[in-house]
């Protein structure tokens, strides 16, 4: 709350960026400040919270709840959950960004999932608009990154029941090459390629 009041006071704040791979926040020198008319986009598991822009006026905020909401099925009688999807985006983007295996990402998921309980779900209908991230083509590109990753598993690992759920699963999709995904895709943000990241 201390730096919305100050940003949309027109003050400076030092911008922290959270090291995932060491699981901290650092400060290297960046600063932000608001220009006139702009807009503050807050993005993040507790963006919908009240408690985080409590000192902001309902008029001047636009809460928008994103979800991964698969619109696929199996068949006639089994549905994919919407939860098969974010795990794979995870584990992906886990390996690619953090340096994390497969089976840490799968075991540390339950606690990613209480997390949701306490700071998204009990928010979530608050919101003032609904925007569903999932792609039609998802599964297909996610699967070429994920499968080798969940092949990693050893049997012996807590996580092995699960990889191979989740390798059985992503054998009723077809591979799509992710030559066919366009830069500016979501998918990008797991798979990398995207043209709105410097580093991609």
């Amino acid at each position: 709350n201390e730096h919305f009041k100050k940003l949309l006071n027109g003050e400076e704040i030092d911008l922290p960026v959270f090291n995932f791979i060491k699981g901290r926040r650092e400060y290297k020198g960046d600063k932000l400040k608001l220009g006139k008319d702009t807009i503050l986009i807050v993005e993040g598991i507790h963006g919908l919270n009240k408690a985080l822009t409590c000192d902001i006026a309902p008029e001047n905020k636009f809460k928008i709840y994103v979800s991964a909401l698969t619109q696929l099925n199996i068949d006639n009688h089994n549905r994919i959950p919407t939860t098969d999807l974010r795990i794979l985006r995870r584990i992906i983007r886990d390996n690619r960004t953090r340096g994390r295996n497969a089976e840490s990402t799968i075991l540390g998921f339950p606690d990613v999932r209480r997390g949701e309980d306490i700071n998204i779900f009990p928010y979530q209908e608050e919101a003032d608009m609904m925007f569903n991230s999932a792609l039609i083509y998802e599964l297909g590109v996610l699967k070429k990154y994920a499968e080798p990753l969940l092949k990693e598993i050893k049997r012996s690992s807590s996580a092995y029941s699960e990889a191979k759920r989740l390798l059985s699963f992503l054998g009723y999709f077809l591979t799509v090459d992710e030559k066919e995904v366009p830069t500016n895709s979501i998918i990008r943000e797991f798979i990398g390629g995207s043209c709105f990241y410097e580093d991609e």
